[in-house]
Order: C-alpha cells, then sequence, then structure tokens
C-alpha cells in the first residue's frame, strides 16, 4: 500500500486545553509563550482518518522488523504517526523499538493473572527506552539544521539513560551534545556512555531536580537545544510502545499497563498512543495504567491519595531505582491527565520491595533492572489488594537493560541491600575440583527443592 497520496501533518499544540496555541515543529520553542504550559506535537486526525484502520494494522504488520531504512526502526516504521514531515535522509536512528514482549506465562500462573508480559524497552541501542524518544528528537534537530535553523548543541539533564541516548544519537548525527548529571548519582554503566560517545559531561553537586533547573536556564539560548522530555519530540518516539504493546498483542489490548515513573514524560506517552490507536480505530477500549513509584522519590502518589487535589514537589531521598529519583517531576501535568482518563492508580515501592520484586522476577528468565523491580512491585501490591484482579491481562513496561546495573544485582544476591528476602539470594558457592565435591553440594541443594 502506498502512502504518498495523502497530507500527513503535525504541530506543536500547547497541552491546555483552554489556551491550545499552536506553533511549528521547526520553532525552538518548549512550552507555550501564552501560558507556560508544555506543548503536545498534535497530528492532523482528520488526514490520518483517510486510512481505514484494517489498513493502517496491515501496513504497520508489514513493516515490523524490516530490514529496508527508516521501517527498520519501529519507531520510523509508524513515521505517520510520529513526525510525517520529515526527509528520509535526515532521521538519525539506531534501529530503536521492535522490542521483545516477554511472555511470563509462569509467572503469570503463579500470580493467577490471565497473562503478564514484559515489554523489554531496554533491549536497545544505548540500552533503555529513552532511544525510542531521542531518535525522533534527533533526528527533527537535524532536519532544523538542514533547514538552516541556528542550532549549535543539544543538551539535557540526566539521571543517566537520557544522557546516553542523547549521546549516542547526537554522536551519530555529528551534533556536538552537552550533558549535566547528578554528581555521584549515576551508575557507571551509565556515567561512561556519553564520556564514550564524546559528550560534554558535567558533574554537578546536586540531585537530577538541580540540574533540571540549570539546563532549562542554559537552553534559553536558542543555539542551545533542550532534550529533556519536558520536549514533546520525545514523547512522540515512546507513544509508539503503546502501538507495538497493541500489535504484538495481535491488536488487542491489555487490561492494565504498569509503568515505573520518574519525570512522568513515559505515562503521557503511552496514554498518547493508546488514545490516537482507539481515536483511529484500531482498538476499542483503553486500558487502566499503574503509575509505580520509588517510596523514596514519590510526589505524584502524594498527589493521588488525595484524588489529584493538588501536587506538591518534595526531594527526592536516595533510591535503588536511580533514574526515577525526581522529586519535581516536569511532565506531571500531562500524567495527570493521562491517569485520570485512564482510570489509573500510583503505587509505590520501598527498597526492599523493588528489590525482592526485580529478583522474583528474574527466578522466571527475566532480568530487571531496579525501575522494572518497582512495576513489579506495583503489581504485586495491587494484586494483594485486590485492585488488579485475578485472571485480568498485565503488560509491564521495563525501561532500561538489566546489565547497566549489574552492582544492584550483585548487591542483592551478597546480601548488601537492607532486609531483603533471604530466599531470594542466591550466593555463588565455593566447590572442591571433583565430582564428590560437586555432588556433595548438589545433594545439599536438591533436599531443599
Amino acid at each position: 500500500m502506498s502512502l504518498t497520496k495523502y497530507q500527513f501533518r503535525a504541530q506543536f499544540r500547547c497541552s491546555n486545553d483552554s489556551c491550545g496555541k499552536t506553533y511549528p515543529l521547526h520553532q525552538v520553542i518548549y512550552s507555550c509563550e501564552s501560558c507556560g504550559e508544555l506543548l503536545n506535537v498534535e497530528h492532523d486526525i482528520d488526514s490520518l482518518k483517510q486510512v481505514s484502520a484494517k489498513e493502517w494494522k496491515s501496513e504497520f504488520e508489514s513493516r515490523f522488523r524490516s530490514s529496508q531504512f527508516p521501517n527498520a526502526s519501529g519507531v520510523w516504521g509508524k513515521k505517520e504517526w510520529v513526525l510525517p514531515g520529515i526527509s528520509d535522509e535526515n532521521i538519525i536512528t539506531s534501529g530503536e523499538g521492535t522490542t521483545h514482549l516477554y511472555d511470563a506465562s509462569r509467572f503469570a500462573k503463579d500470580l493467577g493473572l490471565g497473562s503478564l508480559h514484559v515489554k523489554q524497552c531496554g533491549v536497545s541501542h544505548t540500552g533503555s527506552f529513552k532511544d525510542l524518544g531521542m531518535t525522533v528528537l534527533v533526528s527533527q534537530v537535524n532536519q532544523m539544521i538542514a533547514d538552516g535553523v541556528p542550532i549549535q548543541a543539544v543538551a539535557c539533564a540526566s539521571t543517566g539513560d537520557t544522557s546516553a541516548a542523547l549521546a549516542s544519537y547526537a554522536a551519530k548525527a555529528g551534533i556536538p551534545s552537552i550533558i549535566l548529571l547528578p554528581a555521584n548519582k549515576v551508575s557507571t554503566a551509565q556515567l561512561i556512555q556519553p564520556v564514550s560517545n564524546g559528550a560534554l559531561v558535567l558533574a554537578l553537586e546536586t540531585d537530577f531536580d538541580g540540574c533540571m533547573a540549570v539546563v532549562k536556564e542554559l537552553t534559553k539560548e536558542k543555539s542551545i537545544y533542550l532534550a529533556n522530555s519536558m520536549n514533546s519530540l520525545r514523547i512522540e518516539g515512546q507513544k509508539t510502545i503503546s502501538i507495538e504493546i497493541t500489535q504484538q498483542l495481535g491488536w488487542k489490548v491489555p487490561d492494565w499497563i504498569v509503568i515505573p515513573g520518574g519525570n512522568l514524560g513515559n505515562v503521557s506517552a503511552l496514554g498518547m498512543g493508546f488514545e490516537m490507536l482507539l481515536e483511529l480505530g484500531l482498538i476499542d477500549k483503553l486500558p487502566r495504567i499503574i503509575l509505580a513509584q520509588a517510596k523514596n522519590a514519590s510526589p505524584l502518589y502524594e498527589s493521588f491519595k488525595k484524588g489529584f487535589a493538588d501536587f506538591a514537589p518534595v526531594t527526592a531521598e536516595k533510591t535503588l531505582a536511580s533514574a526515577i529519583q525526581i522529586g519535581d517531576p516536569v511532565s506531571v501535568k500531562k500524567a495527570i491527565r493521562v491517569l485520570k482518563k485512564f482510570s489509573g492508580v500510583v503505587e509505590v515501592a520501598t527498597e526492599e520491595e523493588l528489590a525482592n520484586a526485580a529478583a522474583r522476577g528474574d527466578l522466571y528468565g527475566l532480568y530487571n533492572d531496579p525501575h522494572t523491580g518497582v512495576a513489579l512491585a506495583a503489581l504485586l501490591k495491587s494484586l494483594e489488594s485486590g485492585v488488579v484482579k485475578k485472571g485480568e491481562s498485565v503488560v509491564v513496561i521495563s525501561t532500561a537493560n538489566g546489565l547497566k546495573f549489574t552492582e544492584f544485582k550483585l548487591a542483592y544476591h551478597e546480601g548488601k541491600i537492607p532486609n531483603i528476602d533471604e530466599r531470594l539470594k542466591n550466593r555463588i558457592q565455593s566447590c572442591k575440583p571433583n565430582l564428590s565435591g560437586v555432588m556433595e553440594i548438589l545433594g545439599k541443594q536438591l533436599k531443599k527443592s
């Protein structure tokens, strides 16, 4: 099927419905000039509706895991729903998306769920879901530079994964990148990624929220382009997670999506993806959402307990889930809108709960980072409380590759994380170099099982 006869369009629109001011995508802008609210990328839905739901499904199926540029990317295989106006020659892609939907059927059976899948968004070029948004943002910057917009560099504040994605995609495009990180709060595996890709990496003696405040000031200089998730171009790439999940489930929608949340861009992104699927007729219902936060950084949970009547930032305390150690999330208003529309709930996980949940999931073949541990812990608590019912279908969003958090995994199994479930620890055992030594330990282990 050829879509070249159609004219698909997109623009920025203020997320405040009572304002609704619009701006072209090539303008260097992150929030509304009239009311100050964040922007959304708005698509011309009427033009997209010229193609039937059946035709969109067929088109997306034909492109999925293609070897042809740009459809080898799960993001750019849905280009008309993401950035329809970009020229293919300006797309910067590393084959992101099309990630595995892990079927945790044995885990589901033990929990009494109808089905449980884990969307492995961390199986990507830099090891996290941030690649999905960064390919869109850096590609648009590349297009803007080609069109004569005087952008000299891209910049972000980060707790790790955003910096890795920005540095990699910017290096591929040949655009200088500037990274602001909170000193001594990022794992070594995450820290070395932007360093290796040649970014200018600055360690600030503050937390993520402090870094975010500085980068917002820095990018008031329009030659330095802001790459954090308050830039809605990032959301456009991340919303393809919803489309992929639905496609991988045979165009069926699960009862629940569980999303770990820090700066809260991902919950608004997935919500927008499902809303688009519904509006264009590819699905007939919306899932419910569980937004999972680490208890040590849970400002949205406090707001949820009050029915979202108000929201107050907090000073985030240290958490094993370092990427979501954020006390003043920039996308909070967008996230609350989505949670209300999707009958969503917010749940929290303590440090021992997230560590135990990650380890428990690993026993079913996963290799969970601590943020996925937060999501799994929220699911377990929601099952226990009866919010999630037995027999329901659930998809958990895994945001990063567990290999980026080796220290976390080692600390767990060496018993260095306080108050963990001793039954889940699995120490490496010393053994004599002969069969009898092996059999002696094996005999003890078999008696336990």
